[in-house]
């Protein structure tokens, strides 16, 4: 009986959607992150009547055929790379971008990981880094004699230093932005790696064309939807507990096969 290894598939398929919802709703405090939503297709296809197939010696053809369903797959979990809300904060090294691009984080691999995650702080050096100590790329040190630390829209980094009336310019951070963001790895720790899919990284200065602006004193907050989410929760373990209804009848059904004489 099909509808039983089907209905499996259902509910195998709902189950990841919970999952993915969880981690949604898991991450709603999480700087930077971005939701994820699970898509899904149906599976080949039986042909119990192939649609044109002869249906007699004098050429007449079937005009339509009949096929049976093998259930669903999970084809794709995609990151919806909408725009956060913008949240200040206390810290003058925070940063969040407004438009596209993501920071570029020297990681202890040597491989350059992508975050948009701007909690940002100082080293012991005075270098700029992330809250798990990773240089953020160019790599900018801030002097430790500097009086007032100011990060304008375009990622220049300007200090005040005793006995200058201008603002001294000690370096200026640089985006990156991907042809397809959906391809990018991503490694936890608010961090993504680029991969064949996402392309190669295009780097720039903040406020060019395509890239976004740095904001100072800023974080992104998590782009989740808790009410959206909760919705799809909601839809999603009905349509596991509808799938399960199926099992059962099917299995009833199988039953009564057994109990006939």
């Amino acid at each position: 009986m099909r509808s039983l290894s089907i209905a499996a598939t259902g509910m195998m398929a709902q189950q990841t959607n919970v999952e993915v919802i969880s981690n949604n709703i898991a991450n709603l405090s999480t700087t930077g992150f971005k939701r994820r939503r699970a898509e899904f297709q149906d599976l080949i296809y039986q042909n119990i009547r192939r649609a044109g197939a002869q249906s007699s010696e004098s050429g007449t053809v079937l005009p339509s055929g009949a096929q049976v369903g093998l259930g669903v797959r999970t084809s794709a979990i995609y990151r919806i790379s909408e725009q956060g809300n913008l949240q200040q904060t206390e810290n003058r090294f925070d940063m969040a971008i407004r438009g596209n691009g993501y920071f570029q984080v020297t990681l202890p691999s040597g491989e350059t990981g992508y975050t948009r995650d701007g909690t940002f702080g100082l080293s012991a050096e005075g270098q700029l880094v992330t809250a798990e100590g990773y240089t953020v790329l160019p790599g900018i040190t801030i002097p430790a004699t500097a009086r007032d630390v100011t990060i304008n829209a375009s990622g220049e980094v300007l200090v005040k230093l005793d006995n200058q009336v201008a603002l001294s310019n000690v370096g200026q951070v640089q985006l990156a932005i991907f042809a397809n963001e959906g391809g990018l790895d991503a490694v936890g720790g608010n961090m993504f790696l680029a991969t064949p899919s996402s392309g190669a990284a295009q780097q720039a200065a903040p406020g060019q064309a395509g890239f976004g602006q740095v904001m100072q004193g800023f974080i992104e907050t998590s782009n989740v939807n808790v009410v959206q989410e909760i919705t799809s929760l909601i839809t999603a373990q009905r349509a596991y507990e509808m799938n399960s209804k199926v099992i059962t009848a099917s299995d009833e059904m199988l039953s009564t096969l057994t109990r006939l004489r």
